[in-house]
């Protein structure tokens, strides 16, 4: 009889959920061997269908942290008797004691705040936040991280063995190309940097901002492009702009595939001023989509860049700056970050990701593998 695998899919469409799509989308293809269920919340019931007959799905309604996830969503688990569950993030029902592999994509969480979130509130969510990232690599079979950076992070910071984890590369994805023309006239004639993502504190766009005024000085047409669905934290940060008088600067809000595809394809150079990432997917995006890249030197980015990126300190404003206009000033250098960018996009793969996956499942499950 076929093992049985649950594949908690709970965060299918937010920020993890590409990682966890590529790989069902994947495992699909590979695996003949198992037979999964993927457990899916009510407004992803219906819109994820399985290709494989080795896959069903299962209503799972149990919201990440919360006393619903830690009774019932552990009821549930203990009703299906799976021989193995992959939780592909850190939330999980705690007091669960089957045979379990867990992603685990950074503990970023773990050190960083978040200003729109009430003090005391998130101060005691952070501290159970932290419990759960400590204790969970400890009861779990297997931990997989996306980077050799976090591997070594989380040994540390939860006093695991090494061998206990395993590192899989994750991967960017082509943008489809639709001859679809950008929402933001300004930026067709134009010259622009850019960033994409939330405006979260670890993401340290502040300093952005503030090496771009540096750059402002040499070109003084250059404009800053925040690409990313205005929040809370954006607003913040659109008011701070505005009251420093700083020109030029851009918030698309949300924008489309192909406008997302124009915008890595146009932009002089794509920045990255992240304090912590678990693997820095956007700076490998913009190296598929030809875009010249300047990035942080900190955590797993230069693990995952290697030598496609420019670097800089993104604690030092004025290395930032001068970085970026090196890239800015330079054709040649330009020329050389986007060939090498293309070659490192390359490296990665989905794909190759879900083999490795499925070899730690064996692995969890004692099923000999071959050498």
């Amino acid at each position: 009889m076929a093992k049985k695998i649950v594949i908690d899919a709970r965060e299918l469409r937010t920020s993890t959920g590409r990682y966890i799509e590529r790989l069902l989308y994947y495992l699909q293809q590979i695996d003949n061997e198992h037979d999964y269920i993927v457990l899916l919340k009510p407004q992803d019931i219906v819109g994820w269908q399985p290709t494989s007959k080795h896959f069903t799905k299962m209503l799972c309604p149990y919201k990440e942290f919360t006393f619903s996830e830690q009774l019932g969503f552990l009821q549930q688990l203990n009703k299906i008797r799976a021989d193995l569950v992959h939780f592909p993030m850190v939330q999980q029902p705690i007091l669960y004691r089957g045979n379990t592999v867990t992603t685990m994509q950074d503990l970023t969480t773990c050190r960083f705040r978040n200003p729109t979130k009430n003090w005391l509130v998130f101060t005691v969510k952070q501290q159970v936040y932290k419990f759960v990232n400590w204790y969970v690599p400890r009861k779990s079979t297997r931990v997989i991280t996306p980077t050799e950076y976090v591997k070594r992070d989380i040994t540390d910071f939860a006093g695991v063995r090494p061998e206990k984890l395993i590192v899989t590369h994750e991967a960017a994805d082509p943008i489809p190309y639709s001859p679809v023309p950008p929402s933001l006239p300004i930026l067709q004639k134009t010259n622009f940097i850019m960033y994409v993502g939330r405006p979260l504190p670890h993401k340290n766009l502040g300093h952005l901002i503030e090496a771009f005024t540096i750059l402002q000085k040499t070109y003084p047409s250059l404009h800053l492009v925040f690409v990313g669905k205005k929040d809370t934290m954006y607003g913040q940060i659109e008011n701070g702009v505005r009251a420093m008088g700083t020109k030029n600067v851009v918030f698309t809000d949300f924008v489309s595939e192909a406008e997302l595809r124009w915008l890595y394809e146009n932009c002089a150079v794509y920045v990255f001023p992240s304090l912590s990432e678990g693997f820095g997917l956007p700076g490998l995006e913009a190296m598929l989509h030809s875009a010249p890249v300047a990035s942080s030197n900190a955590t797993c980015l230069p693990e995952v860049y290697g030598e496609a990126a420019q670097y800089f300190n993104p604690l030092d404003i004025q290395d930032m700056a001068t970085k970026i206009a090196e890239v800015l000033g330079d054709e040649k250098l330009r020329t050389q970050l986007v060939k090498k960018g293309h070659e490192q996009a390359k490296k990665y793969s989905w794909h190759r990701m879900a083999e490795e996956t499925l070899l730690v499942y064996k692995e969890a499950l004692g099923e000999t593998t071959d050498a």
